[in-house]
């Protein structure tokens, strides 16, 4: 434990300094990071390997743990994309004059110390690492044991481009895999300015409950799209495939499908590409007749409703109005991302300005809910609560702000 404390003191002491940092000499870093990167890719795998060998290919974690070229390749991509964003610090959010002449200036600053807990999402320490960087944040990470070797071995490229620009590793630490460590995250008050969960609704629940930092809450995803009356069917057909099977087991994936009564004959156009990519689709007592007698399709109990399946699993339940889906939406949803697919103006207008959700989507798919696919770069997760982030969390979310006031000698009476 007192190791630990060694760790936390160390990484709250160096991140004072990185706001300081020259905007250059930062991109210089991420520059660095992406040629250590590329140049070391069998590396990164051979780690990556090591933590894939202990993990069962059927768990839904193993997409999400799994490397390869083309996904570093992407992951360099995004290290590029937050390079190219500008500075989320001192920038300007109000400026004024008081009546007795002081100057009163309200700026951007760090948040200070990030502890982010993690499952098996090993581009998540190099999402968070050239977050934090480029907003003056120290960074605690803290990877489950799935993807331990993969994390380490991240980190030290993370190190090998800070010691090349002549910048102390100190704050940005990786914790050990164990839970003893998590639990000193999670109290470490006055070390550590913000938790960020990552990963599993038990994960959030578990930091929520029993963490003394503050918690902002991020990715579980219980995602639905509404197919209303007007819909189109080839967009309905091209979208629910897209949000259910990209990749399933990521939090923008679709969980349910929720069908207007008058298009139940059209269930099996819209099921056909999803049985054919392996969907197993659990169906409502009103929508289970309409679906081709295939062994994929079985009937949907109340524990298929509410549930983030995270592999090839939906459910589907029917409704007689947009109100009716609205009511399912409200009683299930994680108020991650939502969906409506209509050609009905005013079901659009109204679904989109009563769901609440932190990304809401008309005629497209959830797949979208992504920090890099909303031009912000690399994300630290997708918040889905309403205090001071919500959605995909980036550069600008991960910076509170500061009040500086000058004066002339000013006393107040």
């Amino acid at each position: 434990m007192r190791d630990l404390q060694s760790i936390f003191q160390r990484v709250k002491e160096s991140s004072r300094a990185l706001g300081l940092i020259p905007e250059s000499e930062i991109n210089k870093i991420l520059d660095d990071l992406i040629t250590v990167t590329l140049d070391q890719v069998d590396t990164i795998l051979d780690a990556n390997k090591e933590d894939l060998s202990k993990m069962d290919k059927a768990d839904p974690k193993y997409d999400r743990l799994l490397l390869n070229k083309d996904r570093i390749i992407g992951i360099t991509q995004e290290i590029r994309q937050v390079k190219s964003l500008p500075s989320p610090l001192s920038n300007i959010l109000e400026s004024r004059t008081l009546e007795n002449g002081l100057e009163l200036t309200k700026k951007t600053v760090p948040l200070g110390v990030l502890g982010i807990i993690y499952e098996a999402r090993p581009n998540v320490t190099f999402d968070v690492f050239c977050l934090a960087l480029k907003s003056g944040n120290g960074l605690i990470l803290k990877g489950g044991s799935d993807a331990h070797a993969s994390n380490q071995a991240i980190l030290r490229l993370l190190h090998q481009a800070l010691e090349k620009n002549g910048l102390p590793i100190d704050a940005f630490q990786l914790l050990p895999a164990d839970r003893t460590a998590t639990k000193a995250l999670l109290e470490a008050v006055g070390m550590v300015d913000i938790i960020i969960p990552r990963g599993s609704q038990g994960l959030i629940n578990f930091v929520r409950e029993n963490s003394k930092v503050p918690v902002i809450e991020t990715g579980a995803g219980i995602v639905h799209t509404y197919v209303d009356a007007s819909a189109d069917l080839e967009k309905a057909k091209n979208i629910v495939l897209n949000a259910k099977t990209r990749r399933p087991s990521v939090c923008n994936s679709l969980d349910c499908m929720i069908v207007h009564q008058d298009r139940l004959a059209d269930l099996n156009a819209i099921a056909d590409g999803l049985l054919d990519a392996g969907v197993e689709i659990f169906a409502d007592e009103q929508s289970f007749p309409f679906l081709k007698n295939h062994p994929q399709v079985s009937p949907a109990t109340e524990a298929h409703f509410g549930t983030e399946f995270l592999s090839l699993k939906l459910s589907v339940k029917t409704v007689s109005s947009l109100e009716e889906a609205l009511q399912h939406i409200a009683a299930y949803s994680s108020k991650h991302s939502e969906a409506i697919v209509a050609e009905d103006q005013e079901a659009i207008d109204t679904f989109l300005n009563t769901v609440d959700a932190a990304a809401v989507y008309a005629n497209a798919s959830t797949a979208f809910t992504d920090g890099n696919q909303f031009g912000l770069g690399a994300e630290i997760g997708i918040s889905t609560q309403k205090l001071h982030a919500r959605g995909p969390m980036a550069l600008a979310e991960l910076c509170s702000y500061k009040w500086v006031i000058q004066g002339n000698g000013q006393v107040r009476n």
